[in-house]
């Protein structure tokens, strides 16, 4: 089992920090952030250092949503959740996969929390291009009420997403839904509730193999 790091011994915050500018490779989010107005109070963004979530604390921010899932033990978690509890920033775990067709009650606990959380609030994943993108579009369809062409633009190449890989699975999820709407106009929670079928929307995506190489050899996405 992986131990958390003991930030209070400064040897161990230490090797805790080399390893999130290395093994979790932070040294290309030093000054590169991919931070994106979302609108009503959401934002977005790759992975934030310690140093970043002290920026955000003292630009007022109040919620940090962290995509990658709860992981004691491993570098950037540890370094982010006592960064926050120092901070006075609520930081709550709602994971999300990138290469996977979503789940309807992971979808139905980021709306309920859409609703409950304090903004301005910032949702990251580790590039802030692919779950911090399903995110930003889902965010847009059920809380900003954006009509489904502004929403889906979160999955774009200007956010880092590449659609052509494993990670298109996501535009794939979102594009069966825009289909099904076309035909059948419904709401889109509403179809994810009552016409979804997860095996389906999965089993029915193919990723091509350069944009799978480029995601999974080149870019090395989480």
């Amino acid at each position: 089992m992986t131990m958390p790091y003991d930030l209070n011994d400064p040897k161990d915050r230490e090797r805790a920090w080399q390893d999130f500018l290395w093994k979790d490779h932070g040294i290309l989010r030093q000054k590169f952030h991919n931070l994106h107005e979302v609108g009503g109070g959401m934002w977005r963004s790759n992975q934030p250092s310690p140093q970043r979530l002290e920026a955000l604390a003292e630009q007022g921010f109040k919620t940090i949503l962290n995509i990658r899932g709860t992981q004691p033990g491993v570098c950037y978690y540890d370094l982010e959740k006592d960064a926050c509890e120092r901070l006075g920033l609520v930081m709550i775990d709602m994971p999300f996969g990138s290469r996977e067709a979503p789940y309807v009650d992971r979808m139905q606990r980021a709306v309920k929390i859409f609703d409950e959380i304090a903004y301005p609030a910032l949702i990251h994943c580790k590039s802030g291009a692919d779950r911090a993108g399903i995110i930003s579009v889902l965010f847009a369809l059920t809380k900003l009420g954006l009509p489904y062409e502004e929403a889906i633009q979160h999955l774009s190449l200007k956010y880092l997403h590449v659609k052509a890989g494993k990670t298109g699975v996501l535009d794939h999820f979102f594009e069966t839904y825009r289909q099904y709407n076309e035909t059948t106009p419904i709401g889109f929670m509403d179809w994810v509730e009552t016409v979804y079928d997860r095996e389906v929307v999965q089993s029915s995506f193919m990723a091509s193999w350069w944009g799978s190489f480029l995601t999974e050899r080149v870019l090395r996405r989480e």
